[in-house]
């Protein structure tokens, strides 16, 4: 190991993660806790394996620090969507190493930020680094489906293995060129909260021969989905749209002018701030009748709901029921997960900044809320911790990775596996300073 540069240990490291099947469901996390509490062992970090079933462990390592200084989690998942090799141009789980990529599930989401991640730690480890505070890396289980296997279960369990006053974890970490020398690596600092919900529209049933005689839910419930379609809630700029729109525009935009103004300075602004000025509703699935010859009375919805952060769901359905109007309906929420947000200021900042000013002296770091949602909102429920999603990558175009995450040819650069390795062990050694 002791010959082998950071980027070749981070590639290899890497491929054997692929090689790895831990889709979930079933996830077989295990195997990769295993595999990576192996390589730590052999830098002399300390790791413990914590496990609510045998096949689904999580790995957590440690630097200890001199109590000094606040404690930094590096975070990451183990486990990963479904791959389909018969859309894959490569095997899925080959780990190949092809012109400079590494090919294969994970790669992106997020097997790469796992390997730079242990290799970041191993390699501090190594040099004998003391930090001020707790250096730990948690590689933990279920993120992509959430049954309570990963980092729920280990903020409620074992709350000491995990509890930490900063965090980096997955998220953001793009390079975008906005033209005209806007040049900004995002870095999400908040997240909106998952609120699916189902709307049952209620008819009465009848034999399909004679429509006239029922009353077709499937048929009610038509006017009720162009309308969640259709709906757009009146804007509002968050703190971090705000400060991204300030960083793009140079002066503060006004909500009902926001999307105007992102169009004007690019389309891809444009992209990224939408979804961001409101909640957002997307019809997604729809189940009725189960016989052909049967009118249904029941119509059920399920739609995906994407909150604000802070915005609850009781003010969310007061502007849903607007929106629907009046019709016989029941709506019933599934879940409500994340929606929370970190500060745009703190010392955890103030290093990723003067690590991109570092790489790239006429860029900048501009904070972003993530439309979707990550293991962070655990920790910062939990703990109060401040978790930033930051993984730079510049080689790859943000575009490309945004499709290929959870899709066909997933891959990651080399080049941005080795800089996500030398970013980690930056804000390590920063926060420390």
């Amino acid at each position: 190991m002791a010959t082998l540069s950071l980027r070749e240990e981070a590639t290899d490291l890497l491929q054997r993660l692929i090689r790895l099947d831990t889709v979930n469901p079933p996830g077989n996390e295990t195997a990769a806790a295993v595999l990576l509490q192996d390589y730590l062992d052999r830098s002399g970090v300390a790791c413990q394996l914590y496990a609510k079933v045998p096949e689904r462990a999580n790995l957590v390592a440690r630097i200890p620090g001199r109590g000094e200084g606040p404690s930094l989690l590096l975070l990451s998942h183990t486990d990963t969507v479904l791959a389909d090799a018969g859309e894959w141009q490569l095997d899925p789980w080959s780990g190949e190493l092809r012109d400079g990529e590494i090919w294969g599930r994970g790669a992106l989401d997020m097997k790469g930020q796992v390997a730079a991640n242990a290799v970041a730690i191993a390699s501090l480890a190594r040099e004998g680094f003391e930090p001020a505070g707790d250096l730990i890396f948690a590689a933990t289980a279920d993120e992509e489906v959430g049954h309570d296997f990963g980092l729920a279960w280990l903020c409620r369990e074992h709350p000491d293995a995990v509890r930490a006053d900063y965090c980096v974890n997955e998220g953001a970490g793009d390079r975008v060129d906005f033209g005209a020398g806007r040049v900004l690596y995002l870095c999400s600092t908040a997240e909106k909260m998952s609120s699916p919900f189902r709307l049952s529209v209620h008819g009465r049933s009848g034999h399909a021969s004679m429509p006239g005689i029922a009353d077709n839910a499937l048929v009610k419930a038509a006017p009720l989905i162009e309308r969640l379609a259709a709906y757009r809630p009146e804007p509002r700029i968050e703190p971090e749209v705000g400060a991204l729109l300030q960083l793009l525009a140079g002066r503060e935009v006004r909500a009902d002018q926001a999307l105007e103004a992102a169009r004007a300075i690019h389309p891809l602004a444009a992209e990224l701030i939408e979804p961001l000025l409101g909640l957002t509703i997307s019809p997604t699935i729809i189940s009725a009748s189960q016989k052909r010859n049967v009118i249904p009375a029941l119509c059920e919805m399920i739609c995906d709901c994407r909150l604000l952060p802070g915005q609850t769901q009781a003010e969310a359905e007061e502007l849903i029921r607007a929106a629907l109007g009046e019709a016989d309906y029941d709506l019933e929420w599934l879940e409500g997960q994340g929606g929370t947000r970190s500060p745009l200021e703190s010392p955890l900042w103030a290093a990723i900044e003067d690590f991109v000013e570092a790489q790239e002296p006429q860029a900048r770091l501009a904070p972003v809320c993530l439309a979707g949602f990550t293991d962070s909102h655990w920790l910062r429920e939990a703990f109060g911790t401040v978790a930033y999603g930051f993984f730079p990558m510049r080689t790859m175009d943000p575009e490309l990775a945004s499709r290929l995450v959870h899709s066909a040819d997933e891959r990651i650069a080399v080049e941005d596996l080795e800089l996500g390795v030398r970013f980690l062990r930056h804000v390590a050694q920063g926060l420390s300073a």
